[in-house]
């Protein structure tokens, strides 16, 4: 698993087309006690906009990739959705939440990439 793998790509691409912003990646794979070897982490502005990446990223990975998530949360709320595909794990977060949570904080032995290019 790698930033240039097909699921990593197809994730960060459907999180720009629905205009997320502050995309980030943190790369776990150094630390021992990490659940996954990426987070990607992004914003909304809104509820509806949450649940429009959240729901993007799931519809793009099936089609290009053909996987479904091992699990997702969130949906009700719609604050923070995670999107759950074992080696990546997808947090969509209103800005709010975000940072009241601090996930780059809490990860930030790991090495941290900003994905905001939307070419």
């Amino acid at each position: 698993m790698s930033r240039e793998s097909e699921i990593f790509s197809t994730i960060i691409k459907a999180i720009q087309e629905k205009k997320g912003e502050n995309i980030v990646s943190l790369d776990l794979r150094q630390i021992p006690e990490a659940v996954a070897d990426f987070f990607v982490i992004c914003e909304a502005n809104s509820n509806t906009q949450v649940r429009a990446i959240a729901d993007f990223v799931e519809d793009q990975v099936s089609q290009h990739i053909g996987e479904q998530p091992y699990k997702h949360e969130g949906f009700t709320a719609q604050q923070w959705i995670l999107v759950d595909y074992v080696n990546v794990v997808v947090h969509v977060f209103q800005p709010e939440t975000r940072q009241f949570y601090g996930l780059e904080d809490m990860w930030s032995d790991a090495e941290r990439m900003e994905h905001n290019d939307t070419n």
